[in-house]
């Protein structure tokens, strides 16, 4: 079957899509380890900012503001090159060195690049800082009588929060924070300034080579648009209703 003019007359062949999937599978790791650190880490910041000492607070305040009013490509190649260029060279040359953890049966888990650790740090503070902000948001939204209900049966400050408003006010910016969650998969994008062979790397490279630049840049929007479903799916799954005081 011949393909559409506009088409261009060549498919990629099997092995640039190998190439591709490769790029998915990375940005998909990626993703998914940004998402549980970023939630954790947003969760640590709304804790602080809403029941830790007046310093802390004011601290975490301006450590959000700095990294929600910066772009994240800025906060990429700080990290890549920025801090890269404050290491000794004995830690560079380690962190540059392909390594491996051995694993019993003969398997091995090879180290991340070092484009991968900055590409995950810089993509966990900046959504991190996001997140923080969704759940500051529901925190608001949660009915003042929950917390003192709870202090009226003995509670603590940090038990209120954690046992009574968090999860409530996490139930309320769900959808929201699924937002975030697909946002985070899409920046992975711009990792491949830094040299991050995740999926627009590969697409890149895949068009430089086969000059194919539609067919390229076609299948990975496919890729992207699988695991941002993948992503919404996974974060709207149905969850146990949370026990609220009565």
């Amino acid at each position: 079957m011949t393909p559409p003019a506009w088409l261009g007359h060549n498919w990629l062949e099997p092995h640039y899509l190998i190439w591709l999937g490769k790029g998915a599978l990375l940005t998909g790791w990626l993703s998914l380890l940004v998402v549980v650190a970023a939630s954790l880490l947003g969760i640590a910041f709304t804790a602080l900012l809403d029941g830790g000492p007046r310093p802390l607070r004011l601290a975490t305040r301006l450590f959000l503001e700095l990294h929600r009013n910066t772009p994240l490509m800025v906060q990429l190649l700080l990290w890549y090159f920025g801090v890269s260029g404050l290491l000794p060279d004995e830690a560079k040359i380690w962190l540059n060195t392909p390594r491996a953890l051995a694993l019993p049966f003969g398997l091995a888990l090879p180290w991340p690049s070092f484009e991968f650790l900055a590409a995950f740090t810089a993509l966990t503070l900046y959504s991190a800082a996001f997140i923080s902000g969704e759940l500051q948001a529901g925190l608001n939204a949660v009915p003042k009588g929950q917390r003192l209900a709870a202090r009226a049966l003995g509670m603590s400050g940090w038990q209120v929060l954690g046992l009574v408003v968090l999860p409530q006010a996490w139930q309320l910016v769900k959808r929201p924070l699924v937002g975030q969650y697909t946002a985070i998969v899409k920046n992975t994008s711009l990792t491949m300034a830094i040299g991050l062979a995740e999926l627009s790397y590969a697409s890149r490279q895949v068009e430089t080579e086969t000059l194919l630049a539609f067919q390229s840049f076609a299948a990975a929007t496919a890729l992207y648009l699988v695991l941002v479903l993948i992503t919404q799916l996974l974060a709207q799954r149905p969850e146990p209703e949370w026990r609220t005081l009565r």
